[in-house]
Parts: C-alpha cells; structure tokens; sequence
C-alpha cells in the first residue's frame, strides 16, 4: 500500500449489504487501523485530516461507508474524489455477493434489506447493485464473498491491509496466585505449584520472580526446563490454530500459590522464549506482585 505525504493511510470499505462489510471493519480494527462506520460524508474529510495532524497517533484510517450514506449525499463516489482531492489517495475496498447468497443471509438474520422499502429482498439488492456500481467499478479491491467463510474473508483482508507486525498474534503472559482468584480473562492457565515453594526458604522468601536469585532457583527445578519445552510446542500448535480462525490476541496466565515467585518467573521465561523464538508480540503482566 503506498503512503501518502500525509503521512496517514486511509481505505474505503463499501459493498453490498450483507456482503461481509461488519466483518472487515472488525478485521480492520484488529489490524489497527482506526475504523468508523457510517460517519456522515460530509465528515469524513474533515475527520481524516484530524487523524492526519495527531502527531502520529493515527496513521490509518478506514471508512466503512454503505446506502444508508444516502441520507446525506446522491453519490458516495463524490467522498472518494474529495479524499483524492485532498490529498490522501484511499484504497477502496467492495465487498460483494451473489443474490442467493446475499437473500439467504438476510433470511438468516431475518432483517430487511435497507432499500427495499414495500418491496421484496431481491428488490432491494437490486436496487443497491444500481446504485453502488460506479463505486465498484472505481474500487481498488473487489472481493467477492459468496463462498467464503468468515476466516478466509479476513485472511483475504489482511493480505491486502495488514502488516507483518499487525498480523502477528498478541501474547500476554500474566502471572498470577490462586489465592487472589483465577483471572476471569484468561484463555489458557496453568498451574505452576508443581514446583517448590521458594516462600518457604527463608534467603528467597522477600524476593521475588523478577530477582535473579529467584529466577534462578525457578529454572533450576527438576521439571521447570521441560515445563517450557513442552508448553512452548503446545502454544505453537494452539496459536497457529487460533490464527487461522483470526483470533489475534491471545491471554497465557500462569499462576502459583501467591504470584509473587513460581509465575513471575515462568512468566518472564516464557514471555522471553515466545518473543524471541516464535515472533510473537508478548508483554508480561504480573497481577499479584507486590501483594504480600
């Protein structure tokens, strides 16, 4: 995609209703673009050019447009030129679907179709199909959803808009003690308390996972090296799963008796082997450190 003196990105994603729009400004949010749908036409501009002068805290922007932007102009072709105009050079994505496809999936949620009025849901399509068509045939991108899944609709997406860093999967590795509760967000946990307790040495009891002393004692353990081993090799397996199904971000809470010694160690560890030998984007976050 190429960048524009503005220093921002900005994309255009229309199509027909029904055609996968919800999904791509999902999977737009995911890849970190700032996404706003259905802002009024008239806005749009100015509201770019806002995200353009803050000082690099938005860099790209997505405008979800579709009919019901027809309250406030006869063409939406016309924010596209405007945009250009400006400066900003929109990618334009549409998204559309056969009639079958489109009628089924409208039956599926059972709403009507925004444009259909009195009328029956092949109607409405119809009549979106006319008044979209110069807008499709000015897009950069055109994808055709009728016989793709969800997951392979934001594969397609993140060829198209993502980076490699924003496709990569968002680890946070979070220590905690179960005597304070499991963490009510995590994905996967697991118990660290099958290695000794270094509360009960009276040298490591006022340190904690972070300290090297600690650390190292953890590590030490007879158990602890093949513990890492082996959940590293299930985490390479569950997150190449979850990627394929687009889920991105992704919580590995590891918990001990009080999260002040085992977790934080294994956490950091593990946090340290993710980022460096599976390319995952990790932080750590101790929640019960400092607790006792």
């Amino acid at each position: 995609m190429t960048e524009e003196h503005s220093g921002i990105e900005v994309a255009v994603v229309s199509g027909l209703s029904g055609a996968g729009r919800s999904t791509a400004a999902k999977c737009l949010e995911d890849l970190g673009w700032f996404v706003v749908d259905n802002l009024p036409p008239e806005l749009i501009a100015t509201m770019v050019e806002l995200g353009a002068r803050s000082s690099g805290a938005v860099t790209r922007v997505a405008v979800v447009m579709d009919v019901r932007s027809r309250a406030f102009t006869e063409d939406l072709g016309a924010v596209i030129k405007d945009l250009d105009a400006r400066g900003y050079k929109p990618k334009v994505l549409f998204l559309e679907a056969t009639d079958e496809v489109l009628i089924r999936r409208f039956e599926q949620v059972r709403r009507g179709h925004p444009l259909q009025g009195e009328g029956r849901l092949a109607d409405g399509i119809a009549a979106e199909r006319s008044l979209l068509s110069r807008l499709r045939s000015e897009a950069d991108l055109i994808l055709d959803t009728t016989g793709l899944s969800v997951h392979q609709l934001r594969a397609k997406i993140e060829d198209a808009f993502g980076t490699e860093a924003s496709t990569r999967t968002r680890v946070t590795v979070l220590s905690f003690g179960y005597k304070y509760g499991l963490p009510m967000d995590a994905d996967l946990v697991m118990d660290c308390r099958f290695l000794p307790n270094p509360f009960w040495i009276p040298e490591l009891r006022e340190f904690n996972g972070l300290d090297d002393e600690v650390r190292n004692y953890v590590l030490g353990q007879e158990g602890a090296e093949e513990f890492l081993q082996s959940y590293q090799q299930l985490l390479r397996l569950v997150g190449a799963g979850y990627h394929r199904e687009g889920k991105r971000y992704l919580t590995l809470a590891l918990g001990c008796t009080g999260g002040k010694h085992r977790s934080v160690a294994l956490a950091e560890e593990l946090a340290r082997r993710l980022a460096e030998d599976d390319g995952m984007m990790v932080k750590t976050v101790h929640r019960d450190l400092g607790r006792e």
